[in-house]
């Protein structure tokens, strides 16, 4: 996860990108995502894309979300989660890149009890204790059940909207303390959620007896582990535990250690590595071409 431990790295990082944290502290979210590639970020998609921000009733209240699909035609629908930053600029150009893919992506703000997003602008501002001190008490509403509601009124959102293809799965992506939340989409909505990517995902295999790598058995999705090097550097037995849990599940499971750290795929984060970013993204669509 996007803790102490992580943040150690963050010097390093920035080091390698030429960059100091104040510096990158003082970078609004477009002169960080400048510094990226096009090619990294939209992969090699040329949809023509509508996007809105949408409102989804859930048990807990109205969810805000950004949601980006090609202009015409019904496409495979993908939930994102971002990451402990949540919804921001940095996420809604992840999801133009899938969406330019031939995906109806819904990239949702998990903070919504608490106000519409964004609540940060940057990664970089999360970093801060006053950043810290905002998310922090919204951050502890996420417990799996209310993840599990929260789920299930996206899958129903999705299959409501006329642009997504019914007749194909659903997948879901997430970052951070996303990638958790993938693996318990798929496990909400079983018959829907086929494809479930986690890109240096925090706690996926815990003690905790609902732990997420338990519920594996629970779905009916192919998965997708791209683990930090710096995360297993830390539990060296998380990627040991998700493949002897998806084996035993019998679900098909990609896990893989990238030579990156905690926060690669994400450009607005001090890890942000674009060749790691680009081979994880292509790895997605492949996950999501099966949909």
């Amino acid at each position: 996860m996007c803790d102490e431990f992580t943040s150690r790295s963050d010097e390093a990082n920035l080091s390698r990108r030429g960059l100091t944290r104040r510096e990158f502290a003082a970078l609004g979210a477009s002169a960080a995502l400048a510094g990226c590639s096009a090619a990294s970020l939209r992969g090699s998609g040329s949809s023509e894309l509508t996007e809105q921000t949408v409102e989804i009733s859930t048990q807990d209240g109205i969810a805000d979300a950004f949601f980006v699909h090609p202009a015409t035609g019904q496409h495979a629908a993908v939930i994102m989660w971002p990451d402990v930053a949540g919804l921001r600029e940095s996420k809604r150009v992840m999801a133009r890149a899938l969406a330019a893919e031939g995906h109806a992506v819904l990239v949702v703000n998990q903070y919504y009890r608490g106000q519409p997003a964004p609540l940060l602008e940057t990664f970089a501002d999360w970093r801060t204790p006053e950043g810290k001190a905002k998310i922090a008490p919204l951050r502890q509403q996420l417990d799996p059940e209310a993840i599990t509601r929260d789920a299930r009124a996206f899958v129903d959102f999705l299959d409501a909207e006329e642009h997504v293809d019914k007749n194909r799965g659903i997948g879901s992506c997430g970052y951070c303390m996303g990638g958790s939340f993938t693996v318990r989409t798929a496990a909400a909505a079983p018959g829907r959620v086929r494809a479930a990517a986690s890109f240096h995902g925090g706690g996926l295999a815990t003690d905790a007896p609902d732990s997420p790598h338990r519920l594996l058995s629970k779905t009916e999705a192919s998965f997708l582990f791209a683990i930090a090097q710096n995360d297993d550097e830390r539990d060296p037995e998380a990627k040991v535990s998700l493949r002897e849990a998806a084996d035993a599940a019998d679900r098909p499971a990609e896990i893989e250690v990238y030579p990156a750290d905690h926060g690669w795929c994400v450009p607005d984060s001090p890890a942000w590595n674009e060749e790691a970013a680009a081979r994880a993204f292509q790895r997605m669509l492949v996950l999501f071409g099966a949909l």
